[in-house]
């Protein structure tokens, strides 16, 4: 059944008057009586029983009406629900994330894009780097938030923030009697460090960044995730270089310690596929640009 022939049955069906109703839909009475036979024979039923003083609906057309007007209520509701999608009104963001981004703003820059768009569902998952770029690319996330990573030409990428690396030990250590650390006071500490399969630019910028100050670390355990890192460093198995913002975390028994001279950044980086373009995406970066361009100013 086309939609066309249901409005014209349905504005019939409502005003019961073949004049009415043509003027209703903006045309002249035959092609209303054209198309409501041409349904009656899709339909295989009479619709209307009419005469030179009424129009009533038969029981067929009594039992079509409603039916009717919720196909033309579904389809009117996909039309404007297709439409809010492409105006980034309505729809639905698929965003993965870095642990250590939840202390970076993301959740402030989450909290504003959903008070501004209250018709999207938003739905986060905690992933790697390396294994956001992988579903991004087979289109199972729209929006990834990852650590500094080259993203592939088909993935488009921006820088959200720098932060700087600090020293992280455990409470009591020597070392925390200093203001400053100096890289070269780690030599001899056993390091805890991510696995270079999880995050290989961050384990070797780590290792470089030891390298640089003449000594190659002694890394006792790696690990998937910062709060892994900063929970053995609080029991004593060794030290860390972190982010700054995980100091957010508030891990008893750590303690943060700024290093020494220039030394390389933790990136926070937003990427996503180049096409089709996704109006959300790019209302979601906006929230987050504001949330975390502040983090850490340079």
């Amino acid at each position: 059944m086309e939609f066309r022939l249901l409005r014209y049955f349905a504005a019939l069906a409502d005003e019961l008057h073949f004049g009415r109703a043509a003027a209703r839909l903006s045309i002249s009475q035959p092609p209303l009586s054209v198309a409501i036979k041409q349904l009656e024979e899709q339909v295989q039923a009479q619709l209307f029983e009419r005469n030179s003083k009424e129009v009533r609906l038969t029981a067929a057309g009594e039992h079509l009406l409603p039916r009717a007007r919720q196909i033309l209520a579904l389809s009117s509701q996909a039309a404007q629900e297709t439409s809010d999608v492409a105006r980034g009104v309505r729809g639905h963001l698929r965003v993965g994330f870095v642990g250590a981004s939840l202390y970076r703003g993301v959740p402030q820059a989450l909290q504003a894009f959903q008070a501004l768009h209250p018709q999207v569902r938003v739905d986060m998952l905690e992933l790697n780097s390396a294994e956001q770029l992988q579903e991004l690319q087979q289109a199972r996330l729209d929006l990834g938030l990852v650590h500094s990573v080259r993203p592939p030409d088909d993935v488009s990428s921006l820088k959200l923030m720098d932060e700087p690396f600090m020293a992280c030990l455990p409470e009591g250590h020597a070392l925390t009697a200093l203001d400053v650390i100096q890289l070269p006071e780690l030599k001899n500490e056993r390091l805890i460090l991510f696995l270079s399969q999880v995050s290989p630019i961050y384990h070797r910028r780590i290792i470089e960044m030891c390298q640089a100050h003449g000594f190659s670390p002694e890394i006792r355990h790696e690990v998937r995730h910062w709060l892994s890192v900063l929970s053995l460093v609080s029991l004593g198995q060794g030290v860390a270089i972190a982010p700054a913002s995980l100091q957010r975390v508030g891990m008893p028994r750590v303690i943060f310690k700024p290093l020494a001279g220039e030394q390389p950044v933790s990136e926070l980086l937003a990427v996503w596929r180049k096409t089709p373009d996704n109006p959300l995406v790019q209302a979601l970066l906006g929230c987050l640009r504001e949330a975390t361009g502040d983090q850490f100013p340079q």
